[in-house]
């Protein structure tokens, strides 16, 4: 899932990214003034429907059923979401927070080595919480950049953008609306300063292992040498802790997951009862992969739009990998990826680090 405040996410498929789709309207550019520059078209409402029908019939029909993890944050999994990462046991959000509170220094430090000008690019900004420190910070020094915020939705830009204005008006800010690579092709592209990217929460923990490699690389492939990437990790311990975070007494998390399947019945009239199907969390500490799954109490039968599915008796339905990482891991992805590790800075409990990459020759 999502961690770390951001609200915002969307689900890239090739990459298997944890970024989310909620609005679905056009890419539409931003800047202070409110003004809006329509720039490409994006699916209408009715494509945003028969996409998730597609994925629901061929996640559910596969041999291994799957759901995509993007399609949990309809407006109940969004409030769900806010109550999980208040939970005390989600210590995530709690971690990466602490480093942008208690470490701006070191943050700025790195990203500022050299005192040409930057953009300041973040990937599925959301609220900007955390990053919100270090663009104080940033401006207290006096630093020469431009905060460029990307997220698929455009109310929650536009939104940023207004709070910014107020708790910061210095900032220069130019938002991008719209799927991320796309956007970040654009912003590298529009102008020769040296770029810092910011994909903060953990969220590369999303995806799985070989897909974590492929979005690095992606990445990559949109920066200069001598650019920059500050990527957060979760990195791996008591596999108690992990689970707790997880698996919650409370049941919010079971809760979370089961609400995929009163989704899919409201929106595509499905008769899925909920009650036959039950949360189960598993974390592996060799490989690191924590996953999320509903296992189908009885032998049964669901017709989700004209499409009958069986479900077996303890037939798993995959739902989602938080992938935790240890630290020779990060450092062998950013060189499978073309990058050069330049810094660790990590929490005062040492559970997450922001890792800094330079983008090599």
């Amino acid at each position: 899932m999502l961690v770390a405040g951001n609200v915002s996410i969307y689900q890239n498929k090739k990459y298997g990214a944890l970024l989310r789709i909620q609005y679905i309207a056009e890419f539409e550019h931003f800047n202070m003034t409110g003004a809006t520059t329509v720039l490409k078209p994006f699916p209408q409402e009715s494509i945003k429907l028969d996409q998730f029908r597609t994925d629901v019939i061929e996640g559910l029909t596969a041999k291994r059923k799957k759901l995509l993890s993007k399609y949990f944050y309809d407006h109940r999994g969004d409030q769900l979401f806010q109550q999980i990462m208040a939970m005390p046991e989600y210590y995530l959000t709690k971690c990466e927070l602490d480093i942008f509170q208690n470490r701006t220094a070191d943050l700025a430090s790195a990203i500022c080595f050299r005192e040409s000008p930057f953009d300041l690019i973040e990937l599925g900004a959301g609220d900007a919480v955390k990053s919100s420190f270090l663009l104080k910070f940033l401006l207290d020094q006096e630093a020469d950049f431009t905060y460029r915020p990307i997220d698929i939705s455009g109310n929650i830009l536009s939104e940023l953008g207004e709070r910014l204005a107020m708790q910061l008006p210095a900032l220069k800010i130019d938002s991008l609306q719209g799927e991320y690579f796309e956007m970040l092709r654009q912003a590298t592209g529009s102008n020769n300063r040296r770029k810092v990217v910011l994909f903060l929460g953990g969220n590369i923990g999303n995806m799985e292992i070989g897909e974590a490699g492929l979005f690095c690389r992606e990445l990559r492939s949109h920066l200069n040498a001598g650019d920059m990437a500050l990527i957060g990790f979760d990195l791996k311990k008591n596999p108690q802790q992990i689970l707790d975070a997880y698996n919650d007494r409370a049941g919010i998390t079971a809760a979370f997951n089961l609400n995929l399947l009163s989704r899919i019945n409201r929106e595509l009239g499905a008769n899925m009862d909920t009650d036959n199907f039950s949360h189960y969390q598993n974390y592996d500490p060799e490989t690191g992969a924590c996953r999320s799954y509903l296992v189908s109490l009885v032998r049964q039968q669901v017709d989700i739009a004209g499409n009958r599915i069986v479900f077996e008796e303890n037939e798993l339905i995959d739902m989602e990998v938080s992938q935790k990482f240890s630290r020779q891991q990060i450092g062998e992805l950013a060189i499978r990826s073309g990058f050069m590790q330049l810094r660790e800075i990590s929490d005062s409990k040492n559970w997450f680090i922001d890792a800094l990459w330079m983008a090599g020759h």
